[in-house]
């Protein structure tokens, strides 16, 4: 259990770095950044699919992409110009809370 949870941090890390990575992407008019997009969510997929046979896809899934997709908003407000808002902030902890009922629900 502890190597999934350590392969299901990896995978959401590089998930994130690949998404994170997108707009150089151009449009997937810059073949370099595009191929390295790519090979992310082929690598962050791969290691989902080992996460799955220790840990329940819906608890697995529900990790991967509620912290991946809050830690892509909170890259986006520090890193790439994104605006911080109320509703943004709402959104990303009604995710996290999300998550975490859903892992509660899983461990009973």
């Amino acid at each position: 259990m502890a190597l999934a949870a350590m392969l299901l941090a990896i995978a959401i890390g590089v998930e994130v770095a690949a998404t994170a990575l997108l707009p150089r992407t151009a449009g997937f008019t810059s073949p370099a950044w595009t191929l390295l997009v790519c090979a992310g969510y082929a690598l962050s997929i791969t290691l989902l699919a080992l996460v799955v046979r220790e840990i329940p896809v819906s608890i697995a899934y529900a990790v991967w992409s509620g912290a991946g997709t809050a830690l892509v908003a909170t890259i986006g407000v520090l890193f790439l110009g994104e605006r911080l808002d109320v509703l943004k902030v709402a959104a990303i902890t009604l995710i996290v809370v999300g998550v975490v009922a859903l892992n509660i629900s899983g461990a009973s």
